[in-house]
């Protein structure tokens, strides 16, 4: 039975926004006034396009099966200098995170990352100017209006990136999702096998003082990720909007450093800007471990960011895990000056995320 998902990150749209009203070529006639200047009126404006960030989204299959959104043109001017009505807007609610950019060059337009944000998209054609504004010394009759300006088309893509502080990642079986239920509220599918998690899973980790933050669990990666294998990078993308990456790796891997190497490969490959972001690294599962393994382990290492051992199951070394990681959110805000993610404060039903 296909696997199905209400977690829809990305759409191709084509849009259009609404073409001017044209300007009118229209003369004062009135009783007793037989010739009277110029009175047309300009064209009303076309509709705008506009993005507006909404907190309470999570996903854009919303916008799924929409494939033409077009926006209302302008209506023309009229006598009396009356301007035509304005083209309603079309304004689309769209989950924090969102990028819009060209289909053809891929060109970002925009992002919306704040509740409320509005962009314009695509701006309506600007109205037509009617036959008032030629007016002139040696021209009283003026014939002359323009017609509105056309609207804007383009097929485009919107993208959602998780808005998350920290990003987990790793290699199928890493123990990612079990991580996220124990430090969250969140409910990801969690099984012996791999790609359990076909979708970000976002959550919020309770820490000291009443403070939180928000973890997002990204579908595991693969050797070729970044060229498309596996789930590629329908989760790659994602971990671009973490302050802090937390790689996992499972105690019972032969070569810690190698699986190491393989992640961060993958990142660098897929945008190396990833590779400036904190590093965490969590060996998962360690209540397979006992202390002279630990050791053994300690001593052949060779990791050049934080580490530490955990176990889901028994709760070993998470506390401490938390003290690291709010260690290096605020490191990393600091750096970036990375603004405060909204969608904190809206987390707080785990069960609509999907």
């Amino acid at each position: 039975m296909p696997i199905t998902s209400n977690f829809i990150d990305y759409v191709k749209i084509y849009f259009k926004s609404g073409k001017g009203g044209d300007g009118v070529i229209h003369f004062r006639r009135e009783k007793y006034v037989p010739k009277g200047g110029p009175d047309g009126g300009d064209g009303g404006r076309g509709g705008h396009i506009i993005l507006r960030g909404n907190d309470q989204l999570w996903t854009l299959l919303h916008l799924k099966y929409k494939k033409h959104i077009k926006a209302e043109n302008g209506k023309p001017g009229a006598g009396k200098n009356m301007t035509g009505a304005r083209g309603k807007d079309i304004i689309l609610e769209v989950p924090l995170g969102t990028v819009a950019k060209y289909a053809d060059t891929g060109e970002v337009i925009l992002e919306i990352t704040k509740h409320g944000e509005e962009k314009i998209l695509l701006p309506g054609g600007s109205g037509g100017k009617g036959n008032t504004h030629f007016k002139s010394a040696t021209n009283q009759t003026p014939r002359i209006a323009t017609p509105g300006e056309p609207g804007k088309e383009a097929w485009i893509i919107l993208e959602l990136k998780i808005l998350a502080d920290v990003g987990l990642v790793g290699f199928p079986n890493a123990g990612k999702s079990t991580l996220l239920s124990r430090l969250t509220a969140a409910k990801p599918k969690i099984a012996d096998y791999p790609f359990t998690t076909l979708t970000p899973k976002v959550g919020i980790v309770h820490y000291r003082d009443f403070k939180s933050f928000v973890m997002a669990d990204i579908p595991g990666i693969i050797e070729g990720a970044a060229e498309g294998k596996g789930l590629g990078i329908r989760f790659l993308r994602h971990i671009e909007r973490n302050a802090v990456l937390l790689f996992l790796i499972p105690a019972d891997t032969d070569d810690y450093d190698k699986e190491y190497r393989i992640l961060l490969s993958e990142l660098e490959k897929y945008n190396p800007e990833l590779l400036n972001k904190r590093r965490v690294i969590a060996i998962s599962k360690s209540d397979l471990l006992d202390d002279e393994l630990k050791e053994e382990i300690r001593r052949n290492v060779n990791f050049d960011v934080p580490w530490l051992f955990i176990s889901s199951v028994t709760g070993e070394g998470l506390e401490q895990l938390k003290d690291l990681l709010w260690k290096e959110i605020n490191i990393a805000r600091e750096m970036e000056q990375i603004p405060e993610q909204e969608i904190r404060k809206k987390l707080d039903d785990q069960d609509d995320i999907e």
